[in-house]
């Protein structure tokens, strides 16, 4: 509760978009998903910098009403991304069903891509899927320029990591 209220009262305030993790048990439970929908109801002006990250791992076992939460926050103005998507069991289902508006590729797919021609085959793969589905990717874990550089030469739209900064808190 604290963290969904926080973001979207800084994201009125500062001039770039914000991520909030929540799980598939977030977006079943009716309180979580209630608290969601009237915080950004509250703020429709900061819809549009919130992106709600979905962990990957997690199983949506009720993809109707997983779909249903998700239409309605984009039509509040915010995105919905799938988050350590190529970690465990990846889903394309979820890409195809829940209409998400990125993914996350996971650290593991993504720390030593310039170096593992099998890694970078199944980046590729997915890269292309997700062009398909008009879907934006991330490449998280950039730590370095080199992984940068592999990044981007494989269509990969965003990326995250230390290379850019490290995390730090705002207040």
């Amino acid at each position: 509760k604290a963290v969904v209220e926080k973001v979207i009262l800084l994201a009125e305030t500062l001039p770039y978009d914000f991520s909030i993790n929540i799980s598939a048990e977030d977006i079943t439970d009716t309180k979580t998903r209630s608290l969601i929908l009237e915080a950004i109801r509250s703020r429709k002006k900061t819809g549009g910098k919130v992106i709600f990250e979905i962990t990957e791992s997690e199983n949506i076992e009720d993809y109707e009403d997983a779909a249903a939460f998700i239409k309605e926050i984009k039509e509040n103005g915010c995105q919905v991304a799938i988050d350590d998507f190529g970690s465990g069991y990846s889903n394309f289902e979820y890409l195809a069903n829940l209409q998400v508006d990125y993914i996350k590729l996971d650290g593991s797919l993504i720390r030593n891509l310039p170096h593992d021609k099998n890694l970078q085959i199944i980046t590729r793969t997915i890269v292309d899927f997700a062009k398909e589905m008009g879907i934006k990717t991330v490449a998280e874990f950039i730590h370095t320029k080199e992984v940068f550089e592999a990044a981007r030469d494989l269509g990969i739209d965003y990326s995250q990591g230390y290379y850019f900064g490290e995390p730090m808190a705002i207040v």
